[in-house]
């Protein structure tokens, strides 16, 4: 199954969104203070965002999404 994906990148404001899917939503927290999920209304995860992306020094980032 194919999926599409759009990526965002703003280098000046060290900010970082992945989209899966185009939709409403809302950006709720993560346990890492740095990253949003996006989530529709019925609760799918739509995308994440990271703010600060530079101060991540060692990769990967790792976050669990929560799907409903």
């Amino acid at each position: 199954m194919e999926k599409k994906m759009t990526i965002y990148f703003d280098k000046e404001a060290d900010f970082l969104e992945v989209i899966f899917e185009i939709g409403e939503g809302y950006f709720k927290n993560t346990e890492n203070e740095n990253v949003m999920e996006k989530v529709s209304t019925d609760g799918k995860v739509l995308g994440f965002s990271i703010n600060n992306v530079s101060t991540f020094s060692g990769l990967p980032i790792s976050v669990n999404l929560h799907a409903a």
